[in-house]
């Protein structure tokens, strides 16, 4: 019986050894996932995958980012918001998740932007272009509300899906003007931006980084910023509140996000290398070339925007009524 005890106290032993060591094994000890709630290729996408790819460099430790692109982004973000907030699922997310689908599908969007996600890092904004095909013949967004508004509803624009950020953003833009367009949404941005380009719709306000293809052979015509700004890319097209919409503001950007509940001493690792990522002095160009532009916010910070981002779309919703097909 004694020796029965002893061995079954040995093996306690060994076992609490080992989940002691389990327990103590640095953070990453095995690959991290980044849910992307959007299209594969698009700016989001893109913008994540070049600062992720460094993070998994940095934390010697694969980062997979894996494509969840239902409901404008809805069941990707709510997937992050219910899993295990152990630091091996983390989220990459935008502004029209965050801080707009809330206003425009309140039925739908059951996550807290402030309360159920950690913020890491901000990682890029993604410059908005207001594209026509390059057939349409208008030069400037002055002479495409002359046009637009000479045809009511004629004009199709394009969208990546109900609620995604090219339907609010031109839902917005038509309030704002008195403009009237048909919404053709489409399964993803990337493939709005290619019938935008063949001529199967006429108008979208599309990210520089899906317009590069098209650009050079003018398939794709930008006639103003979407910005409230005017963007470093193109410092000579005016931003659409100088061109006779006022107050008009589409801004984007992303930024990377833990579940709550994820562990203090996990967030820390994982906010200190995203800081010393976002400061890689190459990292600007990296992201131009993708048709980007870094946006190094930290996680204080972070949380401030995405409140008042929130504030200023609750506004603009109510205002234009925007609402999801």
């Amino acid at each position: 019986m004694i020796v029965r005890l002893v061995r079954a106290f040995g093996v306690l032993a060994v076992l609490g050894s080992a989940m002691g060591t389990a327990q103590a094994q640095p953070y990453p000890s095995k690959p991290v996932l980044v849910i992307m709630p959007l299209q594969a290729a698009s700016a989001s996408d893109i913008a994540a995958r070049v600062v992720v790819e460094r993070l998994g460099e940095g934390l010697k430790q694969q980062f997979v980012v894996e494509n969840v692109a239902a409901a404008a982004g809805l069941v990707g973000t709510e997937r992050v918001r219910a899993a295990r907030p152990d630091g091996y699922t983390l989220a990459a997310l935008n502004n029209s998740i965050l801080t707009i689908l809330p206003n425009i599908n309140r039925d739908k969007a059951r996550f807290d932007s402030v309360n159920d996600f950690i913020p890491i890092r901000g990682l890029a904004t993604i410059p908005t272009l207001i594209g026509v095909n390059g057939a349409l013949p208008v030069k400037t967004v002055q002479e495409f509300l002359v046009y637009a508004k000479a045809r009511p509803g004629q004009l199709n624009y394009a969208s990546g899906g109900p609620g995604s950020p090219q339907h609010l953003a031109t839902e917005m833009f038509m309030h704002m003007s008195g403009v009237k367009m048909t919404h053709v949404p489409y399964r993803g941005a990337t493939q709005a931006a290619a019938d935008l380009a063949a001529g199967q719709v006429q108008f979208m306000m599309i990210a520089h980084t899906l317009a590069l293809p098209f650009l050079d052979d003018g398939k794709v015509k930008p006639i103003g910023f979407a910005g409230g700004q005017r963007s470093a890319a193109f410092p000579n097209l005016p931003t659409a509140g100088e061109s006779g919409v006022p107050g008009f503001d589409y801004s984007s950007w992303i930024a990377l996000f833990a579940p709550k509940g994820t562990p203090d001493d996990v967030v820390a690792r994982l906010r200190q290398e995203a800081a010393r990522v976002m400061a890689m002095p190459d990292l600007p160009e990296r992201l131009a070339k993708s048709g980007l532009e870094i946006w190094n916010q930290p996680p204080e910070r972070l949380t401030a925007i995405i409140r008042e981002d929130h504030a200023r779309w609750d506004k603009v919703v109510r205002e234009a009524n925007i609402k999801v097909d």
